[in-house]
């Protein structure tokens, strides 16, 4: 059977973004980079000196290996940006040269982690008070059942949010997935929070456009506004609503496919508050969720200020074809009146034409009959012109009826 191009693709994919096994205990330090199009090539050239070269042009989406003694490292390529962890014990001598062989990776970093792994509560007391969290504001909350985490979502001095996980005797397979599912909320969190800014720059501009919008509403009421001139605005309009469309859409769907994955990823870790701390659900929902909501107002805004100046411009097209079609009418009855005045007019001058042309043939019979009465003296030209008026008054008036059906085909 011949196989399908992208099925090696396909399968590959189900088993992209595993972590090694943790050991326990040991530091996590993953580094989130937003990476543009253009530094793909660059990137790739990266992960070949690190990794080693790869024969053929393939680019594969996850790549791993040992990038110093015992410190092992796994990057993957997400739809934005990328992501490279380092798994290393608590403390090593290679710790520091590793950071420096990884951060020449190109791309802008968006979150930088340390994630600090020990084998039970009492071990992550002793950590906590060199982690330097906000009294007021540590979250803390098992996890995955056994497992509990401490963080307070800040950025330290390092340049690095700090996290620390106890597995709490939770089986070393399923502690790794349940970190790596932490670990995926924040990130996805935080590219979903990318859109906040962006829907904060766009509510002025709603904002004005709304004003905008309902001046032309009260103008298009109104009868004294030239159609035209409320036209043209109303397109300008139309056309800053679409570009604030564009500017934000791509951001918004993101937000709203990274929320959707940041509530699953919640779903799955079985988040279990404890008295005296804030859970990582409730931290996600007091904070998170009002970013996201905006993001969700910002769109719908803009899709009903859309909608709205579309019935606008719809209300305005039929007024000004109403008024169209009045003015076609009132042509009409005018070109009427005209055709009818022309009509009457044409009538008159054929009758005028008809008693001219009998009286022009009527006096040229009248001197044929005075010289003929000179050879008959009793002939009476006057009376014989008399009674030649009528015939040929209608005989004329037949000629032209006969000359307009022939030339005009008028019946």
């Amino acid at each position: 059977m011949r196989e399908h191009e992208l099925r090696r693709q396909v399968v590959a994919e189900m088993h992209l973004r595993r972590w090694p096994v943790l050991a326990v205990p040991s530091l996590i330090t993953q580094w989130l980079l937003i990476v543009d199009e253009d530094e793909r090539e660059a990137e790739y050239a990266f992960l070949d000196g690190l990794f080693g070269a790869q024969g053929g042009s393939h680019r594969p989406a996850h790549r791993s290996g040992e990038v110093a003694h015992g410190i092992s490292c796994v990057w993957e390529r997400h739809s934005e940006g990328s992501s490279m962890a380092l798994f290393s014990p608590p403390t090593s001598p290679e710790l520091e040269a590793a950071y420096k062989r990884v951060l020449d990776m190109p791309g802008a970093i968006l979150r930088a982690t340390q994630i600090h792994v020990v084998a039970k509560d009492t071990a992550a007391q002793k950590l906590l008070p060199s982690m330097q969290f906000e009294p007021g504001e540590t979250i803390s909350c098992h996890f995955a059942g056994k497992a509990r985490l401490w963080a307070d979502f800040r950025l330290k001095e390092d340049g690095f949010g700090h996290v620390v996980a106890a597995a709490n005797g939770l089986d070393q397979r399923d502690f790794t997935r349940a970190v790596q599912r932490v670990q995926e909320l924040g990130n996805y969190r935080n590219k979903a929070l990318l859109g906040l800014p962006v829907a904060q720059e766009a509510w002025p501009r709603l904002d004005a456009a709304e004003q905008q919008l309902a001046t032309l509403s009260t103008r298009v009421a109104g009868a004294e506004e030239r159609d035209d001139e409320l036209m043209e605005e109303l397109s300008r309009l139309s056309l800053e609503l679409t570009a604030i469309a564009t500017a934000i859409g791509y951001r918004m769907s993101a937000t709203r496919a990274y929320a959707a994955l940041v509530r699953e990823r919640l779903e799955q870790l079985h988040v279990t508050p404890l008295e005296g701390y804030a859970s990582l659900a409730n931290f996600t929902q007091r904070r998170f969720q009002p970013a996201v909501r905006t993001c969700a107002a910002v769109t719908a805004r803009e899709e009903q200020l859309s909608e709205r100046a579309s019935r606008l411009a719809s209300l305005l097209r039929a007024r000004i074809n109403t008024r169209i079609e009045n003015q076609n009418a009132r042509l009409l009855r005018s070109m009427e009146r005209s055709s009818s005045l022309q009509l009457r007019l044409q009538q008159l001058v054929e009758g005028l034409s008809v008693v001219a042309l009998s009286y022009y043939l009527i006096g040229l019979v009248g001197y044929v009959l005075k010289g003929m009465s000179h050879s008959w003296p009793g002939l009476d030209p006057e009376l014989v012109m008399a009674v030649l008026v009528v015939p040929v008054v209608l005989g004329v008036w037949l000629a032209l009826r006969v000359v307009k059906t022939r030339v005009l085909g008028e019946s």
